[in-house]
């Protein structure tokens, strides 16, 4: 193909990125330090009858990583969660771009190696003094890791991708009055009236004990698991490949006396570690601490009682942790939560009061009286009245009366008139064009299940555990 590139005559070029041949194997070149073992089967993913390889997966991650600040790049070394996203992100470009290259192949295009050669004498990173240059081809390309096929085939993958999706980036047409009636709906105001019914203005008592036990029957108090948890953190600079070695040195130590039997305080003291008794806490309620994360509190809670975990990568250094005690989800007992449970049974029975009068205000209404302490607003979609008020005002229909729940009151609302915006050109262009890039997406989703369904995607898992599992 070099050759022919090389003797090839200048023509008009359809502008592709160059930008992948912009990154460096820098840090990401010690990846058996970062995945373990290579992996001996050579596919990761299967899309239809394509096979997406472990070469590939490192090429596109290399190339994504190199477009990231260092504190970015930092990031990924260093936390597993952002490690995992960002590896689960390159997955999916790949499995996206073969999805659309597949159809590419089913409907029969093709990219000739003459367009291809075109293509690639355009580039001005190819060029010296305006001229097509062999050494500097050999040299990128060198330097980015990619052969003259394996580039090739990047490049024929980008174009027969945009001969499939090309049709999507023309603006769909979205009807006058489509607009119009978004416009009208999304601008319009309405006049109303509501009479507000706190809780709080209805008085009541103290619940008999009979009437306390049948409310707690209704309203049961569940009491959350909760654990008592403890662990060990040998700590580190994780981005630092030599503190991260011998910190994980270290952590295997400590790892293997409690294998042995050694509690983990005793393991943690012996090896210079720091041991740390969380204490006992719920999966919504936990202590502060760096070290429990959402992610390690998820593993926490996954574990069962009297277990270690295995060797866990934090930003701070290496933990196992282990849970001492499972304390399970039971119903509280109803002295333990009388307290509690009274003012929740005196606010139910403010409500239910407020109830009542709501409902008087709204049958008064409807025979024809006046509304007694109202207030008279124009509201739009957003503002003049309590959030629950605006969301029923829109709901109806002009002369409707309702009773209307809020989180401390009942509202009664009458809707009065319905008042049609005045067109504003500027607003009415940003709400078509906002309707384009909705049905532009609704399009591009439904494309995307029909490729999902036409070209299933399997996980070699066997492989996919070697590079991600943690």
């Amino acid at each position: 193909m070099l050759e022919y590139l090389r003797n090839a005559a200048d023509k008009p070029v359809a502008k592709v990125l160059i930008g992948i041949l912009a990154f460096s194997f820098v840090g990401w070149g010690v990846a058996e330090w970062v995945f373990g073992g290579g992996a001996r089967d050579n596919t990761l993913i299967r899309v239809g009858g394509e096979s997406i390889t472990v070469e590939q997966f490192n090429m596109e991650r290399a190339r994504q990583m190199s477009n990231l600040t260092k504190e970015q790049q930092k990031q990924i070394y260093t936390d597993a969660a952002t490690a995992n996203a960002f590896m689960n992100t390159v997955a999916a470009t790949l499995t996206n771009n073969q999805l659309v290259e597949n159809r590419a192949n089913d409907l029969g295009f093709v990219v000739t190696d003459r367009r291809i050669a075109r293509e690639i004498r355009e580039f001005p990173e190819f060029q010296a003094n305006g001229q097509f240059s062999s050494l500097l081809f050999d040299a990128i390309l060198n330097n980015s890791g990619y052969s003259e096929q394996s580039f090739a085939a990047f490049l024929r993958g980008q174009v027969m991708r945009s001969m499939v999706l090309g049709s999507m980036s023309v603006p769909f047409a979205v009807p006058d009055f489509a607009v119009r009636a978004a416009y009208n709906a999304r601008y319009a105001q309405r006049k109303i009236e509501y009479v507000t019914i706190p809780f709080a203005e209805f008085k009541v008592g103290n619940p008999t004990d009979a009437q306390l036990a049948e409310f707690y029957a209704q309203n049961v108090h569940v009491v959350p698991e909760s654990r008592t948890v403890s662990y060990v953190l040998v700590p580190a600079k994780m981005d630092k490949p030599d503190e991260y070695d011998a910190a994980y040195t270290i952590a295997q130590r400590v790892e293997d006396d409690i294998i042995g039997g050694e509690t983990l305080a005793a393991a943690a003291s012996r090896h210079g570690a720091r041991f740390v008794s969380a204490g006992t806490f719920t999966a919504d309620r936990r202590p502060v601490d760096a070290i429990l994360t959402d992610a390690m509190v998820a593993k926490i809670f996954a574990m069962d009682e009297g277990l270690e975990s295995e060797l866990i990568e934090t930003k701070s250094g290496f933990v196992i942790a282990r849970v001492d005690k499972i304390n399970p989800a039971h119903n509280a007992e109803l002295k333990d939560v009388k307290k509690n449970l009274i003012a929740d049974w005196k606010r139910d029975q403010q409500k239910k009061q407020a109830y009542v009068r709501a409902n008087e205000v709204v049958v008064d209404a409807r025979d024809g009286n006046a509304m007694t302490g109202k207030k008279v607003a124009t509201v739009s979609r957003t503002s003049g009245a309590p959030t629950d008020v605006l969301v029923a005002a829109f709901n109806g229909n002009v002369g409707d009366i309702s009773v209307v729940p809020g989180a401390d009151a009942f509202y009664a609302v009458r809707i009065v008139d319905n008042i049609e915006p005045k067109m504003d050109t500027g607003k009415m262009a940003a709400l078509r064009k906002e309707m384009q890039n909705m049905a532009t997406r609704n399009v591009m989703d439904d494309y995307n299940a029909f490729l999902v369904r036409e070209y299933p995607v399997k996980i070699n898992q066997k492989t996919f555990d070697k590079m991600f599992a943690k």
